[in-house]
């Protein structure tokens, strides 16, 4: 079995502008180039971390589009782990299940291009697996 590692913080926010603005004050650089933006406004903003852990910030109509077990009562950050295969995605998603942890989002082709799954941890919170992005499964983003 091929072995997670922690490489994503990703926030799920109410307001964009405010949580950017709350970050950059902060010191935070956040670049232009990691951001997604639709006419409805920005939704997802990706920034590099330390020690190879990026940090994202998502907004809720985009959460509730890759993450069908989404609701944001449940808490708004989501722990990432990649994983070296689409095939070891399926896998560690099906161990969890077995072992009885919540299934939020079943594995599938995302959007981006990774193969991705949403699992909850014992006290509740939404881990991220997610196989590297491959061209060949990248697709256009949802609607929002």
């Amino acid at each position: 079995m091929a072995q997670a590692v922690f490489d994503q913080v990703n926030l799920v926010v109410k307001d964009m502008a405010r949580t950017l603005a709350f970050y950059r004050r902060l010191g935070v650089e956040i670049p232009e180039s990691g951001v997604w933006k639709t006419p409805s406004g920005i939704h997802h903003v990706s920034i590099g971390g330390a020690g190879g852990v990026d940090m994202s910030f998502d907004s809720h109509a985009l959460a509730r589009r890759y993450n069908r077990g989404y609701e944001a009562e449940r808490g708004r950050v989501l722990l990432g782990f990649g994983l070296p295969s689409r095939e070891a995605v399926d896998e560690l998603f099906d161990e969890l299940v077995t072992h009885e942890h919540q299934a939020l989002q079943p594995p599938y082709d995302a959007f981006w291009g990774a193969r991705y799954a949403i699992v909850e941890d014992p006290d509740g919170n939404p881990v991220g697996l997610m196989s590297p992005s491959d061209d060949a499964h990248r697709g256009e983003p949802p609607a929002l």
